[in-house]
């Protein structure tokens, strides 16, 4: 895709804040993270901070998120935390806005599907109204599920999906179509500066732990000795990311000029039965396999197309999954309260 002012827009973006251009201020990035308490908001909050030249200013309503996920934080000069719900407007002056808020497990938006699309569609239309006021750049993390269950592998940006309007899923595969759609539309019609990742599965440290998501699910249930339960009929594959290579791409795609849909996500395929297996050699080889139903609309195979990334980010994954879970063990059994056995 081309960068920004492109697709027939011809519009400039909005101007900044007169004191951008100040001499005698300055001004450090103001960057807003919305949904920034989540697993991957928290952590690109961290990455954010780590600048001294950033202020972050999180928001967040708690729904998944919790304020624990960045209690380090709490009370910094730099950082700022607002209870706020997408949904309902918000006023303030940031430079870039990174637009995370979205129930992103089955469980969750399965649970008030009715305020997963609200949160899509009402929330990304708040976020750009605020672009468009101050001038600021936005990127929204779209998702994989905009492929839906496709019928091409792997998923290049260009593929337009196989997606269910009206199953159990499309509150959240939908409304981040919709959230796609708006960003492109602001771009053109007001020349909003956009960037869109679509983000494939991600795993890593402070993951909600009962989120119905399957590395997690596994890591539990091997660290409380539960069997380990795969969905019929094993086969089904997905890529998974460690959250922090996810986090260093779409730092690369905010500060980049490209306006994206990009792709981010790690190409390593596996089948559910194969890392079940591996979840179970690496964190408690007792534990027994267990084949249970699937869910409605379940993607047979996920693995992202990310030759893209790699052209226009200079990005790709450095994590392995081996290397990656062990991590995502150490603090699932910190919250847990399960030691590991000697």
């Amino acid at each position: 895709m081309a960068a920004n002012g492109s697709n027939g827009s011809g519009k400039q973006p909005p101007q900044p804040s007169p004191l951008r251009f100040s001499k005698f201020f300055q001004s450090n990035m103001r960057i807003l993270v919305t949904g920034g308490a989540g697993f991957i908001g928290s952590h690109l909050v961290d990455r954010l901070m780590e600048n001294e030249k950033n202020e972050v200013i999180v928001v967040d309503n708690f729904f998944t998120g919790s304020k624990d996920n960045l209690r380090k934080w709490i009370g910094h000069p730099r950082f700022e935390l607002i209870r706020h719900d997408v949904t309902e407007q918000l006023l303030v002056e940031v430079d870039q806005i990174y637009h995370l808020a979205c129930p992103a497990s089955p469980i969750f938006y399965k649970y008030n599907p009715v305020k997963t699309i609200k949160t899509n569609v009402i929330g990304t239309l708040n976020m750009l109204g605020l672009a468009k006021r101050v001038g600021a750049r936005i990127l929204l993390t779209s998702t994989s599920e905009v492929y839906g269950d496709p019928l091409v592998h792997p998923q290049p940006e260009t593929y337009w999906g196989n997606v269910n309007p009206i199953g159990v899923r499309s509150c959240y595969d939908e409304g981040k179509r919709v959230a796609e759609t708006l960003m492109f539309d602001y771009h053109r019609q007001h020349g909003i500066e956009i960037r869109i990742a679509r983000i494939f599965n991600t795993y890593g440290p402070r993951m909600n732990i009962d989120d119905g998501r399957v590395v997690s699910n596994f890591i539990a249930q091997a660290i409380r000795g539960e069997p380990l339960t795969v969905q019929l009929p094993g086969t089904q594959t997905r890529s998974f990311c460690y959250v922090s290579d996810m986090v260093d791409g779409l730092i690369r795609l905010m500060e980049g000029e490209n306006t994206g849909p990009i792709n981010i996500g790690n190409p390593g395929e596996f089948t559910m039965t194969e890392l079940a297996e591996t979840v179970k050699e690496l964190i408690n080889p007792e534990v027994e396999i267990k084949m249970v139903e699937n869910t409605p609309d379940d993607p047979r195979q996920r693995k992202p197309d990310i030759t893209k990334a790699k052209e226009l980010l200079g990005w790709e994954p450095k994590v392995k999954l081996r290397d990656g879970l062990p991590l995502m063990e150490d603090d699932f059994r910190l919250r847990l309260g399960v030691a590991k056995k000697n």
